[in-house]
């Protein structure tokens, strides 16, 4: 087995990055098996517009196309009069559409609460925002024929 050589002289020393301060705001949101990882801009980033929301490198409107949908997603900046004033841009994996969204939503009132605690907390707390949906799909359990809660038929008589 060939050794490694141990050098003695410092090789090139790594240059760290500066971070000196940071231009956004990193929240996470879950939702059954959605994660959603949103940054905040408070002014625009290079390609962002103030206002703009970008899903996976599309415009939300693209990812969530329904009406229904779009109320659900501009709440938490309508209730905290933000519209336009923030850029975000979030990537989504796991779950549902649904799910998705739901947790979508639960990021962006964390990110904008991490903004601003003392303006924005109450008012979404008071509507259930900053709150976390802890239902999951219940595990399969064994010799349930493959469902959670399935029991075998018992016989009669």
């Amino acid at each position: 087995m060939p050794r490694k050589k141990i050098s003695t002289e410092s090789e090139e020393p790594t240059q760290k990055k500066s971070s000196s301060k940071k231009d956004f705001v990193y929240s996470v949101g879950k939702r059954k098996e959605a994660v959603a990882r949103i940054k905040l801009y408070p002014t625009g980033d290079g390609e962002l517009k103030k206002g703009d929301i970008i899903v996976n490198g599309k415009k939300i409107e693209e990812y969530f196309p329904h009406e229904v949908e779009k109320a659900k997603y501009l709440e938490p900046l309508n209730i905290t009069n933000t519209i336009g004033k923030y850029s975000f841009t979030v990537k989504v994996s796991g779950g549902g559409t649904s799910s998705q969204l739901d947790a979508l939503i639960l990021g962006v009132s964390r990110a904008l609460t991490k903004f601003d605690s003392e303006k924005y907390k109450v008012l979404l707390r008071k509507k259930g925002f900053l709150t976390r949906d802890a239902r999951v799909r219940e595990r399969r359990k064994i010799g349930m024929g493959g469902k959670s809660r399935r029991k075998r038929q018992s016989p009669k008589r």
